[in-house]
């Protein structure tokens, strides 16, 4: 049963019912093509002048040897415990945004809440720095 001046595909009123989705359909094909033109395009515009150093595998500015470079090729621990410091404290800064944005609504209980969160991260930042954990020797 149809109803006068209400066509099939529509909503009421005539307005569209996929109308709010063209923009982000747009944006899916443009980057669709954006991708498509970037990878079409490199070789033909990229550089051919290949040579021996250009080709060879090159990571953390170590040169490949089949032998290990440094005690049987174990890493430093220092390079694991930075990587996690900085994981550590850079997850607990990111909870400092909500705060930021609510900080109105939150009223007095998230004063106190994010002033018990600093302690908490601040005697975690002295108690590495006191152990020397930011220390890069």
């Amino acid at each position: 049963m149809c109803v006068p001046g209400h066509e099939p595909g529509t909503g009421w009123r005539g307005a569209k019912v996929l109308d709010p989705y063209i923009p982000l359909v747009l944006l899916f094909a443009l980057a669709l093509g954006f991708a498509v033109f970037s990878v079409a395009i490199a070789p033909l515009v990229g550089p051919r002048r290949y040579n021996k150093a250009k080709l060879d595998a090159y990571e953390c500015g170590i040169e490949p040897s089949p032998q290990p470079v440094i005690g049987g090729g174990r890493m430093p621990v220092a390079y694991y415990l930075t990587a996690m410091l900085f994981i550590l404290f850079d997850i607990e800064m990111v909870f400092l945004y909500p705060f930021a944005v609510s900080a109105d609504a939150l009223g007095m209980f998230g004063v106190v809440e994010i002033v018990l969160f600093i302690a908490t991260v601040g005697f975690a930042y002295i108690y590495v720095w006191r152990r020397g954990g930011l220390d890069w020797n």
